[in-house]
Parts: C-alpha cells; sequence; structure tokens
C-alpha cells in the first residue's frame, strides 16, 4: 500500500473529531454504529463536511479503505481481543489503543487529502439539518443499512445541527 506524499496529521477534519468526540452521546451513537459495520471515519468526514456546507457523496480512495481495513482494523481487532480485565495485559492494551488512534489520524488525513477545498464550494441544499442528514446516509454502505441505524442517524445529525464549528472551517 502505497500512503499519499504528503500527509497533514493535524487538519481542520482531524481536529473537528477531535472536538465531536467529546461529545459522550456522540461517541455512543457513532460506536453503536460501527457495531453495525459503519466507518466512523466516514461519519466524521460526512458531518465535517455537512457543517463546511458542502455534500458528501460517499465516495474514497482505494488507499484509504484498505488503510481502514488493513491497518486501522487491524489494530481495533487486535485491541478487542485483549481482555479488559487482565492486569497483565493492561499496559498492551493502552499501546495498542494509542496506535488504533494515531491509524485513526492517518486515516483523517488521508480523508482530508482528499476533501480540502481547493475553491471554497457551498451546497445549493436548502437548509443546514437536510444537508447533514443527507451527508450521513450517504456514510452508509446501502440504504438498508442507513435505514437501519435511523435512531444513531437522528442522535448525531441533531448533535451536528447544534455543534460549534471552531476551528473546523477548511
Amino acid at each position: 500500500m502505497e500512503l499519499p506524499g504528503k500527509l497533514e496529521p493535524d487538519n481542520p477534519l482531524w481536529r473537528f473529531a477531535l472536538a465531536f468526540w467529546q461529545n459522550a452521546e456522540a461517541r455512543q451513537a457513532c460506536l453503536a454504529l460501527q457495531e453495525q459495520g459503519w466507518s466512523v471515519t466516514r461519519l466524521l468526514c460526512a458531518g465535517w463536511l455537512a457543517l463546511s456546507g458542502r455534500r458528501y457523496d460517499g465516495q474514497e480512495d482505494a488507499t484509504l479503505t484498505k488503510w481502514r481495513q488493513d491497518v486501522t482494523g487491524a489494530l481495533r481487532t487486535a485491541r478487542r481481543a485483549l481482555p479488559k480485565g487482565s492486569e497483565a495485559c493492561r499496559e498492551l492494551r493502552e499501546a495498542v489503543a494509542r496506535l488504533e488512534l494515531q491509524a485513526e489520524q492517518l486515516e483523517l488525513a488521508m480523508a482530508w487529502n482528499a476533501l480540502k477545498p481547493t475553491t471554497p464550494e457551498h451546497d445549493t441544499m436548502q437548509g443546514r439539518r437536510q444537508l447533514i442528514e443527507h451527508n450521513l446516509a450517504r456514510a452508509a454502505n446501502t440504504s438498508r443499512q442507513a435505514h437501519a441505524a435511523t435512531g444513531e442517524l437522528n442522535t448525531l445529525a441533531r448533535l451536528l445541527a447544534n455543534f460549534s464549528h471552531g476551528d473546523i472551517q477548511p
């Protein structure tokens, strides 16, 4: 797997992800969706783009998808395989969790590389909430997946609609 030449790990998408993740309800909804097969990265990209006034088309680079599966996913699987209650595995589990977070940061850096605007573009879709809902639905792998997750998506849409912009603008 060959990564893009220049990645910016500390970018507005990453800062948005960190800020949004501070909300326990957002974290809970994202993790529930992840358990249903959703990509949290795709959800964060969809939300960030909506807050930036841009549509998310759901398309992503093959390298990003491969990274998510082979690196981030493998680290998540390894972390989950380690017993939570085992004192002997505590340090290892924490180290793998830190590596998983670094992999997620690079995953978001790859997404940022593809999503960062070269020219300002704003969607003509009427209403911020409508754009948020559209983008979140496009983060699904299938329309059936989106339909099955209505509760979590409504929670994320509500939280995003009330989210403070801060330092997330492209």
